[in-house]
């Protein structure tokens, strides 16, 4: 590779691209809000979050789970979310008596309740775990938030919210899907406990 320094600018004007066309797309803003305040109404009910994904949006399931439960912005008490994908023991369990189609499904049938949220993450919108569990909220009357890009795949006609990354490179879907949750974060923290604090430099 010849020229690194414009390899690297690249990437980095991408990744801007997907963000300015979100910036622009008025419903996606409002989108994003709407599932903000679900999360925040299931939290002054007693509820919890359940996130879910595959690989990487696996971490980003855990990355937003941690950012509840210990802090996000600022010191406060913690507030109930569960990583459906960091339980090594029940997820071999589950996939090795009921496949792995139905890894989340049966975690949501164990421990989600009515008022909880589902947060699924996929970056095509259809991974069958992903699907499964989406199923299964409706039946439980459990709110679902899904995070995917393009068009939403199959996610799209069982998401409460579906927000979609307009982009169909995984990478830059996956980069924007840890900014949508830190903004869920940060909105839902300033929300409960507001103390007004932000990144601004």
């Amino acid at each position: 590779m010849e020229n690194l320094n414009s390899y690297i600018k690249e990437h980095f004007t991408d990744s801007i691209l997907v963000k300015e066309q979100i910036l622009k797309d008025e419903n996606l803003i409002t989108l994003i809000k709407n599932a903000s305040l679900e999360v925040i109404k299931a939290y002054k009910n007693g509820n919890k979050t359940l996130l879910a994904g595959n690989g990487g949006s696996a971490a980003d399931a855990q990355h937003i789970a941690g950012e509840f439960v210990s802090r996000f912005y600022f010191d406060r008490p913690g507030i109930a979310s569960i990583a459906l994908s960091t339980d090594t023991s029940i997820l071999t369990a589950i996939s090795n008596d009921y496949g792995y189609e139905n890894l989340f499904a049966r975690q949501v049938q164990a421990q989600g309740v009515k008022g909880d949220v589902f947060i699924g993450i996929s970056t095509s919108g259809n991974s069958k775990n992903i699907l499964k569990a989406l199923e299964l909220c409706k039946q439980k009357e459990i709110i679902s938030i899904g995070l995917s890009g393009a068009n939403g795949g199959a996610m799209n006609e069982l998401c409460d919210y579906c927000i979609k990354v307009p982009s169909t490179c995984t990478p830059r879907i996956q980069e924007t899907h840890i900014l949508i949750g830190h903004i869920i974060c940060a909105i839902v923290e300033e929300e409960l406990f507001g103390k007004g604090f932000s990144c601004k430099q």
